[in-house]
């Protein structure tokens, strides 16, 4: 049982730092998930209301990071409230409709589109669409950190 036990959190911990990439997985989720499998397989008691109180919040600027950040490459470059939505439309039908490609195509495409709705001149367009993919690159490297965050101060708390 311990080896299916590690192997479920190591899946697990893989599958979510996926996720900050490919957004169709569940990324923090699937962490967090982790830790409940070795409470499962293992034990409860090193994981205090500490350790659930700072994977909780990890996990909430996690939620907000991949949003705000996002909106935020939009918003630098000038996009429009459309922009933001279709930048976000974009990235969740990318990763459906062209694997892997979609994940950059879709959030460029839908901010593009979301600024020619808005009225936006093509050229102005385009430089929003550039700012949406910085946003989502920086929004990637923030989740991986933070990910990476929860996992060593998982090892950490159970190494006490």
């Amino acid at each position: 049982m311990t080896i299916l036990g590690w192997i479920l959190i190591i899946t697990l911990f893989v599958v979510g730092l996926a996720g900050a990439v490919y957004p169709i997985l569940p990324g923090a989720l699937a962490i967090y998930f982790a830790f409940f499998v070795y409470g499962w397989f293992f034990s409860f008691e090193p994981l205090g209301a500490g350790f659930w109180i700072t994977q909780t919040l990890i996990v909430a600027a996690l939620f907000a990071a991949d949003y705000v950040v996002g909106a935020w490459g939009v918003k630098k470059f000038g996009g429009s409230r459309y922009s933001v939505i279709g930048s976000t439309l974009g990235i969740i039908a990318g990763a459906f409709i062209f694997p892997p490609f979609g994940l950059i195509i879709g959030p460029f495409a839908g901010a593009f589109i979301g600024e020619l709705i808005a009225g936006a001149a093509p050229g102005k367009a385009v430089k929003v669409s550039v700012g949406s993919l910085l946003g989502l690159l920086s929004s990637t490297v923030v989740k991986i950190l933070l990910q990476i965050a929860m996992i060593i101060l998982f090892f950490i708390w159970i190494s006490r």
